[in-house]
């Protein structure tokens, strides 16, 4: 199956995708992340009113190969977590831009989110490294 990385979200080089409707941010991790990690088996998540910091860690993903931290793509307080990958983690790998969305952050400054990847960009981000 071929990896999707669609546009209109912004994607982040740590393998984190936005997507970005006013002051909120919705965050994943991308088709090619899910990919890499292969079958997820836990998820580590903050808490709404936790307050997440780009470029830092905000939780963590488990699979039968690895573990890997999540890292935010943007500022802000978390106003909403997605509890179903609490019981079924594998949502991340059946639809990681849709039921496979982690948190919703609200950001002081939506201009954070200049610095991301388009989808395009992030593309030629994996091809530059080699990894697609």
């Amino acid at each position: 199956m071929e990896l999707r990385f669609p546009d209109g979200l912004l994607y982040s080089p740590t393998h984190e995708w936005v997507r970005v409707e006013g002051n909120f941010a919705t965050i994943g991790i991308t088709d090619f992340a899910q990919r890499e990690m292969g079958e997820l088996t836990y998820i580590e998540l903050p808490d709404v009113g936790d307050h997440v910091e780009a470029g830092q860690p905000f939780g963590v993903m488990d699979s039968v190969k690895a573990s890997e931290e999540l890292y935010s793509p943007v500022s802000g307080t978390v106003v909403k977590v997605n509890n179903q990958l609490v019981d079924n983690p594998g949502l991340v790998n059946q639809d990681p831009y849709g039921d496979g969305w982690l948190i919703v952050v609200e950001m002081p400054s939506p201009d954070e989110v200049r610095g991301l990847l388009t989808a395009q960009s992030y593309v030629e981000m994996l091809r530059r490294e080699g990894r697609l």
